[in-house]
């Protein structure tokens, strides 16, 4: 019995704490909208994201045109000359590949670009988050669009106009 009604105090101990905490959402798509920075970035990212795709393809296209004249001359070609080329289009094919890993890889160049150009802006929101938590006694702000299961969020507490405030948009 006793451990019933302590597992019970318990219980209501948790439901009072958890109801007492305040929170709020934002919409960070907008807030990043508002910020021309980003978008400048976006852009700029974009062109050099191009740019880069357009040499990782020229190497691909080279390497397939090297196949296919390998192909049309292969019965001409003795087993030397066969293998010499056959590790030249290899070689060709790596170059490729280890360039787009170069620039597209999980560490490449795009990465540190986009972290160089983006989390400032990132940061900015953060800190302005930071600040409308402390001043309106929130505990958390949630992302609306990280929230899968949030179908409808109250305007009541939705923040995001109070952090682009922040920010100075």
């Amino acid at each position: 019995m006793k451990k019933i009604a302590l597992l019970l105090a318990a219980t209501l101990a948790l439901a009072v704490s958890a109801s007492a905490q305040k929170f709020a959402f934002i919409d960070q798509e907008y807030i990043l909208k508002k910020i021309p920075n980003y978008e400048m970035a976006n852009e700029q990212l974009n062109q050099i994201s191009q740019r880069w795709q357009k040499e990782v393809e020229a190497l691909e296209k080279e390497s397939d045109t090297m196949y296919k004249q390998y192909q049309s001359d292969m019965v001409f070609l003795t087993d030397e000359q066969k293998k010499k080329r056959e590790a030249d289009i290899v070689a060709k094919e790596k170059e490729a590949s280890q360039l787009k890993y170069k620039y597209f890889g999980p560490q490449g160049e795009l990465f540190k670009k986009q972290q160089s150009l983006i989390k400032p802006i990132q940061d900015d929101i953060y800190n302005a988050c930071k600040k409308v938590c402390e001043e309106r006694g929130f505990q958390v702000i949630f992302d609306r669009a990280s929230i899968q299961g949030a179908i409808y969020v109250s305007p009541r507490i939705d923040v995001t106009d109070d952090v682009i405030a922040k920010l100075g948009y």
